[in-house]
C-alpha cells in the first residue's frame, strides 16, 4: 500500500495541510499512522455539545468519527490527487461515550484499485463504544472540475 508523499493525510501529518472542518469540529487528531500494516489511530474529543438528552455524546456524532477514522485510512492510501468516497458505513453502537477523548483505530481489510474495505473502532477508557465497517472508493479528479 504505497501512498504518495502528497496526499492530503501525509500532508496533514507532516503540518503542511490545515485540518478540514468537520476534523476541528471533532477535535480530531491523528495519533499513529502504518502505511504497512494498514492501520490508523486517532483521538476525538466528544464535547458538550455533542450530548444528546439522556448525556451521552450523541450516535451522529460517534458515526462521524467511524467515518472520519476510516476515510482518512482510505485516504492516506491514494495517490495524490484522489479523493475518498465513503460509499457505506455500518455503524454498531456497543455502550454510551460520556464527554471527553474518545479513541479511534482503523484497519484495512482490503483494498482494490479504486474500492477500500475499512474497519474502525471507537473506545474510551480502554472500552468499545462504537465499531464500523466502511466501502470507500478513491476519486480521480475530474479534468476540470
Amino acid at each position: 500500500m504505497m501512498a504518495t508523499p502528497d496526499n492530503y493525510i501525509l500532508r496533514l501529518i507532516r503540518g503542511e495541510a490545515p485540518q478540514h472542518p468537520i476534523g476541528e469540529t471533532l477535535g480530531a487528531r491523528i495519533l499513529e499512522l502504518d502505511l504497512e500494516a494498514g492501520r490508523l489511530d486517532m483521538e476525538f474529543v466528544g464535547t458538550d455539545a455533542f450530548r444528546n438528552p439522556a448525556g451521552s455524546v450523541q450516535g451522529g456524532m460517534l458515526a462521524a468519527m467511524l467515518d472520519d477514522v476510516t476515510a482518512s485510512l482510505a485516504t492516506a492510501t491514494a495517490m495524490q490527487d484522489e479523493r475518498c468516497a465513503t460509499l457505506d458505513l455500518h455503524t454498531s453502537f456497543l455502550r454510551p461515550a460520556k464527554v471527553g477523548t474518545i479513541r479511534a483505530s482503523a484497519r484495512i481489510v482490503r483494498r482494490g484499485r479504486e474500492i477500500v474495505h475499512v474497519a474502525g473502532e471507537l473506545s474510551q477508557d480502554g472500552r468499545p463504544v462504537a465499531t464500523a465497517t466502511a466501502t470507500c472508493m478513491l476519486v480521480a479528479p475530474r479534468p476540470g472540475a
